[in-house]
């Protein structure tokens, strides 16, 4: 099983793959963190379709053996509204950290470490492009497991097995468990 990752910038098709339903249009299209509910479904896509037309991009896709499999949106925070706005999560620290805020991995394709692998691109594709920092949003799961709905935001776990620092709790639960803002300095 070959697993590479990639920027989504020119992958919207992809893109749509790894998050948009089977059929219709509905869902987030990965924009909630970045526009809210303020777009309909079709501005929905089109707005993330324009995001995957320029660089720095929305995020990263993991591929396996060729086939989109996973999807880790990961930008600067400034660029989620919904985090600059947020009441929960508090900003840590001077600068624009750059932000994991969520994953998907298409069915067929779980339990493979794909969010290890979405990770690690998310941290290179940071890097990359000058971040300082980069930061998540994390639940801690402790020994349980994050319930299949909110696992979209990774654990604590995974963000500590790829270096990330516990850097301050939040004032948000997900799935009943806690969230932590979870740093790692690139430069």
């Amino acid at each position: 099983m070959a697993i590479d990752v990639a920027t989504a910038v020119g992958r919207f098709d992809d893109f749509r793959t790894v998050v948009g339903p089977k059929t219709g249009i509905r869902g987030c299209w990965c924009t909630a963190y970045r526009c809210g509910a303020s777009l309909d479904m079709a501005e929905r896509v089109d707005y993330m379709r324009r995001k995957c037309s320029t660089d720095p991009g929305p995020g990263v896709l993991a591929y396996v053996d060729g086939q989109p499999a996973g999807w880790c949106s990961v930008a600067p925070r400034s660029s989620y509204r919904r985090l600059m706005r947020s009441r929960t999560i508090p900003v840590v620290g001077e600068g624009d950290p750059w932000s994991v805020v969520c994953f998907v991995v298409r069915a067929g394709f779980r339990r493979r470490g794909l969010m290890h692998d979405l990770l690690e691109g998310a941290v290179e594709h940071a890097s990359v492009h000058g971040a300082a920092v980069i930061e998540g949003y994390a639940a801690d799961a402790g020994e349980d497991r994050v319930d299949p709905i909110s696992g979209y935001i990774g654990t604590v776990a995974l963000f500590e097995a790829h270096g990330f620092q516990r850097a301050a709790e939040t004032g948000s639960r997900l799935g009943g468990k806690p969230r932590w803002v979870m740093r790692r300095e690139l430069r």
